[in-house]
Formats: structure tokens, sequence, C-alpha cells
């Protein structure tokens, strides 16, 4: 009886702190301060922390290519040659480690992907529908041209504390904050699959409002759909097999492009590129614990104390970053093991998917420079060349599926080592296509160790490309252009110029 009462207590609370909104509130205060009097929100304040790591990952913010300087700029666990499989795209300049949903929005206008040295950004508004709490209100505002609009635009119009991720993503505050879907993109998928997220279960919606973003998307063409508005690749299932298919014979109608889909041109091999998000959804969804029906919330958002309640944590973190963390998400289900031994047996594959995920990266290296070095070579036969070009798209795809996603392969183990063995088989016809086009003459020269042959950039960024001797400084930058000399423009949220 007394639970009940308690339990009766905590619901009146919730009631009243939803229904009554401090009346100090700004209108233009969207879905987060708000709602500051709920027990909930003082567990998602906890992901404004960025000072911890977990074994491969963590939320201190460092440059997911540099295993040569410390923390908080390098890790140990690094992939050297990220700059070099993404040369000649914004990603080449700055990649680094998320610190976390509260973050989204002040690490979107500070990275260096986003041009700040110019009044266009070089990339759309798109870029803002998993980073803020009110893209609902964009479209009702803006309609599709929202998704193409100068994403610089919004500098001045977004601050990161109120507007970042948060309540009103996941939660329907008309009706008493019951989980829904916001994300267009998602529903449409849903949708195409003949699916309907208000129908699905509770459990169900615990990983489907995860699945808003934590997913690969693409960005449709004007031509044949909505410019730059985010598309799940997911009409022939959500295996990177599958989902390459789609984006190698894209349908106008369905896909909102057509024929072979491109992110962009890589600046060495000249092969059109894809550029893998961050599928966590993909992965999970027929895992071990996707298939049990363990939803992403029953990990990554657990049941914990609040004085005499029990709430659902919104702290959206690794469940290894401390044996309480543990004992929460995962002895439930796993109450016969310690929290030692369960944290060891996650790093236990992950130290397995990362040994293949760098030896996959660094074929796909070499797989590059196979062609780079068979484009210029005289007489080389341009239709084998053109076949081992697929096997680079190919081969860069399969790693990236795993690379891009946040789990270091945790999420599914068995599906990550089978997707960087298919990368690591087509990065390796890459190369044997690119020596036959040649009629075997660059084979001595690709008979060299991997960092011998094409060194790891270690430092590249928008205005190191406005410098020549930069350029000159590594073979492989000497295709890209040179910029123009320019100042910095844009800081955040404040134009500097």
């Amino acid at each position: 009886m007394k639970k009940m009462v308690v339990f009766f207590a905590a619901v009146l609370f919730l009631l009243a702190t939803l229904t009554v909104a401090p009346a100090a509130a700004e209108e233009e205060d969207l879905g987060n301060l708000r709602f500051k009097n709920l027990p909930q929100y003082r567990t998602y304040l906890k992901n404004n922390d960025d000072t911890q790591m977990t074994e491969y990952g963590g939320s201190v913010p460092h440059r997911k290519h540099d295993n040569v300087n410390p923390l908080p700029k390098g890790y140990k666990h690094a992939q050297p040659y990220l700059k070099n499989l993404w040369l000649g795209y914004p990603f080449s300049y700055q990649y680094d480690r998320a610190r976390g949903h509260t973050y989204a929005l002040d690490d979107l206008f500070h990275i260096d992907r986003v041009n700040r040295y110019s009044e266009q950004a070089g990339l759309p508004g798109t870029c803002l529908n998993c980073k803020v709490n009110n893209i609902p209100e964009r479209l009702a505002e803006q309609g599709d041209a929202f998704w193409s609009s100068e994403l610089n635009q919004y500098r001045l119009t977004y601050n990161g504390e109120k507007h970042t991720i948060g309540c009103t993503n996941c939660h329907d505050p008309d009706q008493a904050m019951r989980l829904v879907i916001t994300s267009v993109p998602l529903d449409e998928a849903l949708k195409r699959q003949g699916k309907d997220w208000r129908e699905a279960t509770r459990q169900e919606m615990r990983s489907l409002v995860c699945a808003q973003c934590h997913v690969e998307y693409y960005f449709e063409t004007r031509d044949h759909g909505v410019a730059a508005k985010p598309h799940f690749p997911w009409d022939y299932g959500m295996n990177p097999a599958d989902m390459y298919k789609l984006l190698a014979d894209g349908q106008p109608e369905r896909d909102g492009f057509k024929g072979q889909f491109v992110d962009w041109t890589h600046a060495v091999s000249k092969t059109p590129m894809i550029k893998v998000q961050h599928p966590e959804y993909e992965m999970y969804y027929d895992s071990v614990h996707g298939a049990a029906g363990v939803s992403c919330a029953d990990c990554h958002m657990p049941r914990v104390k609040d004085g005499p309640a029990t709430i659902t944590s919104h702290h959206w973190t690794s469940p290894l970053k401390s044996e309480e963390m543990i004992r929460n998400s995962c002895l439930g289900c796993h109450g016969d093991k310690s929290p030692d031994f369960l944290k060891n047996r996650v790093i236990y594959h992950q130290e397995r998917v990362w040994v293949q995920l760098n030896i996959a990266q660094e074929k796909s290296v070499r797989a590059h420079e196979a062609v780079r070095q068979a484009m210029e070579f005289e007489g080389v036969d341009k239709e084998v060349l053109a076949e081992a070009r697929e096997m680079v798209r190919k081969g860069q795809w399969f790693w990236d599926f795993v690379s891009a996603e946040n789990s270091a392969g945790f999420h599914n183990p068995t599906k990550s080592l089978e997707t960087l063995a298919f990368s690591q088989q087509y990065s390796d016809e890459a190369v044997r296509l690119a020596i036959r086009s040649t009629d075997y003459a660059i084979a001595a020269s690709l008979d060299t160790p991997i960092k011998e042959l094409v060194p790891p950039i270690l430092e590249h960024s928008r205005k190191l490309q406005q410098s020549q001797e930069h350029l000159d400084s590594h073979v492989w930058l000497q295709y890209l252009p040179k910029f123009p000399e320019a100042e910095l423009m844009w800081d955040g949220y404040e134009r500097l110029r």
C-alpha cells in the first residue's frame, strides 16, 4: 500500500509540473528549460559532463584520427587514416568524438565541417534535424524549403542551452509526455515499410525514438525529390548490403534520386563515394539484444532511484562508465554476472572489432592509392579501372558502416565483423583490379607497408587548405584546390565580421 501511495504521489507531481509551466518561461524556450522541475530533467543535466571516457568511447571530445597526442586532443584508440579516406569532403577537416546530446548544437556551430570563413556554410539547414528541438515548428513555418536553407543563417537564431536536443524531441507535452516520433524522415521510412509508429508498443517506442537520429541517412536531390531532405535507405532492408544496393540503383519516386547516389568524389582516386552516418539502430535491431526485445532505453536509460520514486534516467550514455550504471542497466537481465565480468565482455568484443576495423581502414587507403597510380599510368585500361573504383566505393562503405557506428562493434559484434570482412575483400579486389588495369606495371610500387606507401594525414583543416605549403606537404593533399585567404567569419552563435 505504501508503494502505491508513493507511486501516485509521483504521478501527481509529474502532472503538475507538466501542466503548469513557469510563467517567466520565454516564448522561444522550445522544450528543455520549461521542464526543469521534473526529476528526469536532473538526470538529463548529467549529459553536460564531458570529462569521462570508456575504453573505446566516452564523452571527452578528441580527434578521432589522432592516436599520437593524449586526451583531450587525441586518444590511443584512433583511426589514423580518417582524413585520407574523406579527402575532398568536409569530414576531412574535423571529425571529433561527440560530447553528447546537450552539446549537439554547440558542437555543430563550432566544427570545421561547417564553413565558418564564408556567408555560405556549405551545408544545408537539414543538419539541424538532429541537433535542435523545434524541427516540427520549423517545417510548419518554412515547409520543405527548410531542408535546403542556408545553415549559417541559423547561428543568430539558436542558443545551445535552450534549443539543443531535449524533452520535446521524444515526448509530446500536450499528451502527458507520451513518447512521440517528431522526425519526418523516420515517419516516412516506416510508412514505406508499411508501419505506423502510432501502433508500436511502448517497448518498441523506447527504441524508435532513438532511431529518429541514430541511423544512416542521405539527402534527397532537388531534381528527383526534396532538396537536402533526409531519407533513410531502408526499403531493401537495414543491412549494409541492402542499403548499398538501394544507393546504387535508386528509383526517383521512392528514393528521391535516380541512379547511383554520390555524396562526394574522392580527391585522389576520383571515386564517387558515400559517407555513412551513425547506424546504431540498424546495427542494434537484429542483434542478440534487439532480437530478444531489449530496447535502446533498457541499456542507455535504465530505471534509477530519485528519492522515494523510481524514474527513467535521461542521462544518455554508456553503462560502462561506472559500476552503478552497469548494475542499473545490465543486471536486470544478467543478474548472475558481476559488473566487472559484464564490462570485460563488452571490451572483449570491442577489441576484436577494433583490430579488424583498422585493418579494413588501411586496405581502403591502399585501394585509393592503387587507383590513383593506375589512373596516372599511360595506357591504363579504363574499363577495368572503373571496376576497381566500384570496389573502392564498396570497400569504404562497408568499413565506414562499422566506423561511424558508435559502439566499437558491441551493438552487434557478429554483423560488425562480417561487415568488416566484406570491406577488406572489396578493397583487396580494388587493388587487384587497379594493378590489372596497368598490366601489372604498378604492382611493385604498391608492395610497400601502408604507412610508407601513404602516410596518415594528421593535420588538415579549412584554414590549412588556404596554404600552398600545407598542400605540398603530402602527395595526396596536392590533389586539393588551394582555398583563397580568408579570416574566420563565424564563432559559434556570433558573427565576427
